[in-house]
Formats: C-alpha cells, sequence, structure tokens
C-alpha cells in the first residue's frame, strides 16, 4: 500500500516537471531588434519577433540569434597595387545592417566573412585604376565606388551596406620619404614667395607712404611761405600806411636811418662797407636838427680838405677854426670858400664822422664819397685815428 502511493507520488512529480518543461520550451521571448528563425523538422518554418512568441516543444527548433541593429565591422590592411605599380597598404572600416534575417541565415554561411572578402576584391578593382596621386586624394570616391558595389552584392543576403570608409593608405616607405621631402620643398616655395610678396607690399607702402608725407611736407611749406609772404606784406604796407598818415620829417627819417647801420654792419665776416651816398644827407638833416653848424673839432678830428671849384684852393682847418679865413673886413677873398661853404664842410665832416664812429668799430672801411664843393672830385675820409697820424 506504502509503495503504491509512492509510485503514485513520483508519476504526479513526473507530470508536473514535464508539464512544466513544455510549457517553458513553448515559449520564447525575443529582444527588441534582435530575430529567431525557427525551424520544425529542420525546415524554416517562421522569424520569431521581438516580444513573446510560442512555439511547438520538441518539435520547432529556435536558431541563433541575430542582430538587426547597424553593425561596424573593421577588416585588416589588405596590400592593393595602384595603377603606377606601387603597392600599398589600405584598412577600411565597412558599416551594414541585416534587413532580412531568413536570407541572412540560409543565403550564405558567413555573411561577414563574405563583406570582408568582397569589400577586399571590389578595394582592388578600383585602386588598380587610380594611381598612388588620385588614391590619396580621392577617397570620397573609392568610398561611393565601394559602397555602391557592396551593396549590391549583398542586398540578396538580406544585408544592407550603409557606408565604407577607408582608414588608412600607407604607401612604402621610400615613396613617404620622397613625399615628405616634396611637401617640405613645396612648402619653403610658398614660404619664400610669401616673404618676397610681403617684402614687396611693404616696400610699396613705405614708397607710398613715403611720396605722401612729402607730397604733404611740401604743401605745408608752400601754404607756410605763402602764408609769410601774406604777413610781411601786410606789416609792410601797415608800416607804409603808418608812416604815410603820421607824414614823419626829414630828421625822423634821417635818425631810423642812422639807426639802421649798425644793423648792415653786424655780419661776423664784414670787414668792407660801401656807404652810400644818401647818408650824407640823412646826417646832415641830423647836423641840422641838433642846433646847425658844429663848432670844428667837435668829434675829436680834423676836418677833410674841401675843393672850391676845379683846380681851386683847398681849405685847410686848424685847431678848431677854418685857416682859409682871415679877420678884417669879414667878407671873404676872391677864390677863397665863404662860410657858408665852410658851414657845408664841416657839417659835412660831422656827420662823416659819426657814420664812421658807427661804422668802424664794426671792422668797416669808409669809401671815397665826391665832395659837395668840388664839381665831383672825390673827398677823402678817413677815420678819426689816420687823421691823428698823419
Amino acid at each position: 500500500m506504502v509503495i503504491a502511493e509512492i509510485i503514485i507520488a513520483v508519476v504526479i512529480v513526473l507530470a508536473v516537471v514535464l508539464t512544466v518543461l513544455t510549457v517553458v520550451r513553448s515559449i520564447r521571448i525575443v529582444p527588441q531588434a534582435r530575430a529567431r528563425n525557427v525551424e520544425r523538422f529542420g525546415r524554416y518554418r517562421k522569424t520569431l519577433e521581438p516580444g513573446m512568441n510560442f512555439i511547438v516543444p520538441f518539435v520547432d527548433r529556435v536558431k541563433a540569434q541575430i542582430d538587426l541593429r547597424e553593425q561596424v565591422v573593421s577588416f585588416d590592411s589588405q596590400p592593393v597595387i595602384t595603377e603606377d605599380n606601387l603597392v600599398v597598404q589600405i584598412d577600411t572600416v565597412l558599416f551594414f545592417q541585416v534587413t532580412d534575417p531568413k536570407a541572412a541565415d540560409y543565403e550564405i554561411v558567413n555573411y561577414i566573412l563574405a563583406i570582408e572578402q568582397l569589400t577586399a576584391t571590389m578595394l582592388r578593382s578600383v585602386i588598380g585604376s587610380m594611381d598612388l596621386e588620385q588614391t590619396l586624394t580621392s577617397r570620397d570616391k573609392i568610398n561611393t565606388l565601394l559602397r555602391g558595389v557592396l551593396d549590391d552584392a549583398s542586398g540578396k543576403w538580406g544585408i544592407r551596406v550603409t557606408r565604407v570608409e577607408i582608414k588608412a593608405i600607407d604607401p612604402p616607405k621610400s615613396v613617404k620619404d620622397a613625399m615628405e621631402k616634396q611637401m617640405r620643398a613645396e612648402r619653403e616655395k610658398r614660404a619664400a614667395i610669401l616673404t618676397a610678396e610681403g617684402g614687396r607690399q611693404s616696400q610699396i607702402l613705405t614708397a607710398e607712404g613715403d611720396k605722401k608725407s612729402k607730397i604733404l611736407r611740401a604743401e605745408g611749406d608752400k601754404q607756410a611761405a605763402i602764408l609769410r609772404a601774406e604777413g610781411e606784406a601786410q606789416a609792410i604796407n601797415q608800416v607804409f600806411e603808418s608812416i604815410h598818415r603820421n607824414d614823419p620829417d626829414p630828421k625822423l627819417l634821417a635818425y631810423q636811418y642812422l639807426q639802421t647801420l649798425p644793423q648792415i654792419a653786424a655780419g661776423a665776416g664784414n670787414t668792407f662797407w660801401v656807404i652810400p651816398s644818401e647818408v650824407t644827407s640823412a646826417l646832415k638833416a641830423v647836423t641840422s636838427a641838433f642846433g646847425g653848424s658844429v663848432e670844428a673839432g667837435a668829434a675829436g678830428g680834423k676836418p677833410a680838405a674841401v675843393g672850391q671849384g676845379a683846380g681851386g684852393p683847398a681849405v685847410q682847418p686848424g685847431d678848431g677854426a677854418p685857416a682859409a679865413l682871415e679877420p678884417g673886413a669879414g667878407a671873404p677873398r676872391a677864390n677863397e670858400p665863404s662860410e657858408a661853404d665852410i658851414a657845408a664842410a664841416e657839417a659835412e665832416r660831422e656827420a662823416t664822422a659819426i657814420a664812421a664812429a658807427a661804422v668802424l668799430p664794426l671792422g668797416g672801411t669808409l669809401p671815397v664819397q665826391p665832395g659837395p664843393a668840388s664839381n665831383g672830385s672825390p673827398t677823402n675820409y678817413a677815420s678819426p685815428t689816420e687823421e691823428d697820424d698823419g
């Protein structure tokens, strides 16, 4: 009795376990973006969608999970010969996505290996039609050609190639060295050209600046000279108008004339000056302004000889009194100078002495001027020192 109960309990337990196992094997949960193919007695039956799926346990077989997301595969470098017979190593990166799980599972054994071999083959075909220079500068073109060919070839496998990228192109070391030298020479050439262009532009700008500065400086000098000349002209006009408006007498003009003589002889290298004949007239005016005739000997010298006509006797002054006059009747004798002539000679001598006092301290020499009463015969004027010595 007890044995029967034990057997019944074991059967019940086995039934429960088998039921649980059957239920568990009949339920399949597929994650999102995944797919699994189901075979029944070795034949494809359906593809399980993401979520909970039911199958017939012990009859249906669920195959390995297939990823439906975009995948990235990096292939090893492949030796490729270019059109100019250079061997380059090219690394590629492939982006693809499974669009048909059934075709990817039943149309090809290993679609990743198939894509790798197809990429290497098409890469040799594309690169073989280009030289090294085009290969290095046409990566976008190569990527587009490879993507088009791989997408067409892998379409029947349920795979869509989204993008193909060339990761690296490595030419031989000797070619690298030559390319580096070429690039270095090219950059040095560009640097030299840019330096020359900079120097040329700098010289042009400097020359233009000098030109403009000289033009502006010349215009400034021109305007300054014009303004200076206009100012001097206005000053001269004002002085001229002021003089004529105040109507100065000859005495003032003669005095101003004498004040100008030291300025004329103020030069450091001036040792000889010619005094014009108008000085005598100016000195006469000054002399007459200070009381008419001047007594002989007031200047500390002797009067010069004054001629009376052509070949007439000369009048020699004595110690402060004219020697040619005799006391007595009060009238001059024949062929002798009158008192007016003697006074004029004294005034002329006094004016000459004043001019000599103004000029001789500066190292000047008085010229020979014609006497007023000698019909053009010159009257020699000498400094007081020379007359005393003579």
